[in-house]
C-alpha cells in the first residue's frame, strides 16, 4: 500500500509569514521521505469539519505549483477540485501545466463538488447537482481530449468546445492520471468506471458496498475494474514517539484486503515535521507489502 499526504490546513505557529517555508519544509520531507503523492484540498474557506471559515487557506493550484517547485518525486493533485471552481478549459490547462512544470507528476482530482457556502460567499455560482455532474463530465471529456491532442469541436450536455488546442501537451502519457472523489453509486461511481484512473472513497461501514457497485459499473462499461487505483481518505496520528504506529498498520491492512492500493490523509502536527519522519521511517516500510 502506498502512501500520500494530504495538507488540509494552514493554521501553523507564525501566522502568514511562515507559512510558506513551513509548507516547503513539509513537503520535501514528505517528498524524500517517500510519500507517494502530496495533495491540498481545493477549498477557499477552512471546512467545517476541520476548523471556523476564518482559519488560513490557500487556493489549491497556486500551492500546487509551489509544491512542484520544492518537490521532486511525488505525484501532485487536488483532494479534490471542485468542478464548478473553474471553467473546462481552465482546469484543464491548469493541471497540464501543473504536470510540465513539475516534469509529469500532475494528477487531476476531481468532483461535483459540494460548499455552497464557500461558493455563494465569494460570488461563483453554485448549480444544482444535476447540472454539476454536467458539468463534471463535461470536463472530463474535455481533458481526455485536449490531453491527447484532439482539436475537433467537442458538444458536452452543458458546454461547446470550440477547438480544445492544449500546448504543450503533458508530459505524463498518455495523459495526467484522473482521480475521482466521491461516493455516489449512480453518477459519481459510473462516472470512475468511464473516465478515471482512480477513485477516492471514505472509509465508512458502506465502502465495501461502494467498490462492489463500482465493479458493477466497470463490467457495464467493459472497464477492467482492477486497473482503477483505489484511494482512501485516513488520518494519521502516530502518537508523539511514533507509538500508534501498529495500530495503523492493522488499519491498513484491513483496507487492503478490501482492494484499497494508497491511503491519503492529514498528518497530526504535521509542521512539526517529526511526524512525517517517523512516518516514511517506519509506516511506509511496514505497509508497502500490503
Amino acid at each position: 500500500m502506498k502512501i500520500g499526504l494530504q495538507i488540509p490546513s494552514f493554521t501553523w505557529p507564525g501566522g502568514a509569514k511562515e507559512i510558506a517555508p513551513t509548507l516547503a519544509k513539509v513537503a520535501r520531507t514528505a517528498d524524500e521521505g517517500g510519500f507517494d503523492l502530496i495533495g491540498v484540498m481545493d477549498h477557499f474557506f477552512q471546512i467545517r469539519s476541520l476548523g471556523p471559515p476564518e482559519q488560513e487557506m490557500l487556493e489549491a493550484y497556486t500551492t500546487l505549483g509551489y509544491l512542484a517547485a520544492n518537490t521532486s518525486r511525488a505525484r501532485l493533485i487536488t483532494v479534490v477540485t471542485g468542478v464548478v471552481y473553474r471553467y473546462p478549459g481552465v482546469l484543464a490547462k491548469a493541471v497540464n501545466t501543473l504536470d510540465v512544470l513539475s516534469g509529469g507528476r500532475g494528477m487531476l482530482g476531481i468532483g461535483a463538488g459540494w460548499n455552497e457556502y464557500e461558493a455563494k460567499s465569494l460570488g461563483i455560482p453554485f448549480p444544482p447537482v444535476a447540472e454539476r455532474f454536467d458539468w463534471l463530465e463535461d470536463t472530463l471529456r474535455l481533458c481526455l481530449q485536449m490531453w491527447k491532442g484532439d482539436e475537433s469541436r467537442l458538444d458536452g450536455k452543458k458546454f461547446v468546445f470550440e477547438r480544445p488546442l492544449n500546448s504543450p501537451q503533458s508530459l505524463a502519457r498518455p495523459h495526467p492520471p484522473i482521480m475521482i472523489g466521491g461516493m455516489g453509486e449512480q453518477k459519481t461511481l459510473r462516472l470512475v468506471a468511464k473516465y478515471a484512473n482512480a477513485c477516492n472513497l471514505f472509509p465508512t461501514p458502506e465502502v465495501a458496498h461502494k467498490l462492489d457497485v463500482l465493479k458493477r459499473h466497470c463490467e457495464r462499461e467493459k472497464r477492467n475494474y482492477d486497473e482503477i487505483e483505489k484511494t482512501t481518505m485516513f488520518h494519521f496520528d502516530v502518537g508523539d514517539r511514533g507509538e500508534n504506529v501498529g495500530q495503523i498498520v492493522e488499519r491498513l491492512r484491513g483496507l487492503s484486503r478490501m482492494g484499497f492500493t494508497t491511503a491519503i490523509g492529514g498528518v497530526k502536527d504535521v509542521s512539526k515535521i517529526k511526524p512525517l519522519e517517523v512516518i516514511a521511517r517506519e509506516l511506509i516500510p511496514a505497509v508497502a507489502a500490503l
